[in-house]
């Protein structure tokens, strides 16, 4: 009787410990859904007079971005944003030096496409554009001021591919772009982009950038896969 409540507690004891290494890779591991940042953003690196959150909304007083503290690569990033009138941001990918991000990084565009100044910008420059690269296959996806959109943004490598509410906007093989001067449809590529997409690390900080072109951006629900 003693020998089997004696195996009984150890195959209890075997069985909660295998179920903490499981609940442990499930947490930590690949292929499963995280925030991307902490809720008191404690892993987060960012000017702390300039960003902040409250019931879960994230949101900036000045152009200045926030950013993973560690770099990604090969990633399912899920998030949602809302603009104002005149709203123009992005969520940055691939960012190898955040102090100089602009040419060193992937940004995919968020803009108040039913603004004057944003609705008559060359169309990759409007929302879930390739910042600067290339268009997104339709226009005004993106709600007008005040509403939730969703994005879901999944790099692999130099393809990346976005979806804005639901759509397939966008998808880019940072390969095919060798120049710094112009675009494959022989657009010109703006002279602060002065890498080559085919030439960026496809390993880099995530980030969100604040309050640009003085409108306002908010930012909820912000989480990553890692595949």
């Amino acid at each position: 009787m003693k020998k089997s409540i004696l195996f009984a507690v150890l195959f209890a004891v075997a069985n909660f410990a295998l179920a903490q290494s499981d609940a442990g890779q499930k947490t930590t591991g690949k292929n499963v859904w995280r925030p991307l940042f902490a809720a008191d953003l404690s892993n987060a690196n960012y000017p702390k007079e300039v960003w902040s959150v409250e019931n879960g909304v994230l949101t900036a007083t000045e152009d200045k971005s926030i950013w993973s503290d560690k770099k990604y690569e090969n990633f399912i990033l899920d998030l949602e944003f809302k603009t104002a009138p005149g709203t123009n941001s992005g969520v940055i990918v691939y960012a190898t030096d955040t102090a100089n991000w602009i040419p060193h990084s992937v940004e995919i565009q968020i803009a108040d496409d039913y603004s004057k100044e944003w609705s008559e910008a060359p169309k990759n420059w409007q929302c879930g554009a390739i910042f600067g690269h290339l268009a997104a296959n339709k226009q005004k996806v993106v709600k007008k001021p005040g509403e939730w959109n969703h994005y879901t943004i999944t790099c692999k490598g130099q393809d990346i591919a976005v979806e804005l509410n639901g759509q397939k906007v966008t998808n880019i093989d940072m390969s095919k772009w060798t120049s710094a001067k112009k675009n494959l449809d022989g657009s010109d590529v703006p002279n602060w982009l002065s890498n080559p997409l085919s030439e960026l690390a496809t390993n880099g900080y995530i980030g969100l950038q604040g309050k640009h072109a003085g409108a306002p951006i908010w930012f909820r629900n912000i989480r990553i896969k890692e595949l």
